[in-house]
Order: structure tokens, then C-alpha cells, then sequence
């Protein structure tokens, strides 16, 4: 009796356990977009096509601003190099891809990322700039008005020459909370509360340097 009791116990643990686990992995937003360039950049619609390539390097391929100037000129004071997903709306979401910086013009040398974008004068936007300041390295909002900074960051981005950097974005809309990741995955860059803009297009680029994008997964809803 004693020992069936105990492969009852056994069971009904394993299955509390099972449970567990399975409520866990329920609760991570599911992967709705996903980009490696393999296949081209067909998914993306960007400001200034003259300023974006797909380009091979070696075995891999991946999708790039070519020059610091771009055709594309915003009417209010904003990035110039933005590369949009075609026919994706998210509020909260988990955004990572790997990005590298492929020329060094010193303290603003940045990679933007692009959420809950609205139209052209309503975004929020992560400026990844090397050296913060008012308008470098921070979270932007821009709201019918030049880009404005919603943070006060003074952790410097460590931007490598010819390297791969991983970088995340987590908005939760209904709190209102944004992170961001650089290379440490666990530790934010920078975050802000704010519930200004709610679901909305998610995209990458730059203000106006030069970067090349690639392995880009999307979860959200």
C-alpha cells in the first residue's frame, strides 16, 4: 500500500510538473516573422531603396545601407535609413536580430530600431549611438515633432569593428514597458515606461550611418 501510495505521489508530481512547463512555454509570444535574406528583401519596405543592398558575404547573405545620405527626407527631424516589415502590426512583442556596423563615424556610429510605428510622424524608435548624449544612445519618441528622447541613458554602445552584434527589443503595451538589449541578453541597455502608441509596424535602419542586418525573429501579437 505504502508503495503504491508513493507511485501515486510520483504521478500526480510529474504531472503538476508537466503542467508547469507546459503553462511556461505557453506564455512566451509566438514567432510571427522571421528573416535570414536567404531568399531576398521582398518582406520589406523601405524609405530610400537606393540606399539599402542584399548582398552575399561569403555563405551568408544579408540586407544593408550602403551610403550615409539618403534620398528620403522626413518632415520632422528623424532617421533617414528605415527598412519596415510589409503587412505586420504588433503591440507587445520580442524583437532580436544580429547587426554590424560596417563603418565607424565616432560618437553617433548607431543602429535604429523602429516599433509600434504609426505613420511617418508617430514611432518610437532605439538609437543605438556609440557615445550618449540628448540625441544619441537613447529611446526616441517621435510624435509630429523632431525626435525627442524618452530616456537618460549613459551606458555607451560597444560597437565593434567587423563584428556581429545581437541586440532586443521587448515592449509590453499595456504596461507600457521597453527594453532594450545590446550583446547582453539578460541585463537591458536602457529602458522607459510609456503608453503613447500602442500596436504598430516594426522596422530597422539607422539615422545616418551604415549597417547590415540579418537573422531577425519577431514574437508578438
Amino acid at each position: 500500500m505504502r508503495v503504491s501510495n508513493l507511485f501515486l505521489i510520483i504521478a500526480l508530481f510529474s504531472l503538476i510538473s508537466f503542467g508547469k512547463a507546459q503553462d511556461t512555454k505557453g506564455s512566451k509570444l509566438p514567432l510571427i516573422f522571421e528573416e535570414d535574406f536567404e531568399k531576398g528583401h521582398s518582406r520589406w519596405e523601405v524609405t530610400d531603396a537606393k540606399s539599402w543592398s542584399h548582398r552575399k558575404e561569403g555563405s551568408n547573405q544579408a540586407f544593408g545601407i550602403n551610403r550615409r545620405k539618403s534620398d528620403y527626407k522626413p518632415k520632422v527631424r528623424s532617421p533617414y535609413h528605415i527598412a519596415l516589415i510589409k503587412g505586420v502590426e504588433v503591440a507587445d512583442f520580442e524583437l532580436t536580430f544580429d547587426v554590424k556596423s560596417t563603418k565607424d563615424t565616432g560618437g553617433h556610429r548607431d543602429c535604429c530600431v523602429f516599433f509600434n510605428w504609426q505613420d511617418a510622424e508617430h514611432f518610437y524608435y532605439c538609437h543605438f549611438g556609440a557615445n550618449p548624449d540628448p540625441h544619441s544612445g537613447q529611446i526616441m519618441i517621435v510624435k509630429n515633432a523632431p525626435r525627442k528622447a524618452m530616456t537618460k541613458n549613459k551606458n555607451k554602445t560597444p560597437w565593434r569593428n567587423e563584428t556581429w552584434h545581437k541586440v532586443k527589443v521587448v515592449r509590453n503595451a499595456k504596461k507600457g514597458t521597453i527594453e532594450v538589449f545590446f550583446d547582453n541578453m539578460t541585463k537591458p541597455h536602457m529602458s522607459v515606461t510609456d503608453k503613447t502608441f500602442g500596436k504598430g509596424r516594426i522596422g530597422i535602419g539607422s539615422f545616418d550611418d551604415m549597417n547590415d542586418f540579418d537573422n531577425i525573429k519577431l514574437r508578438g501579437n
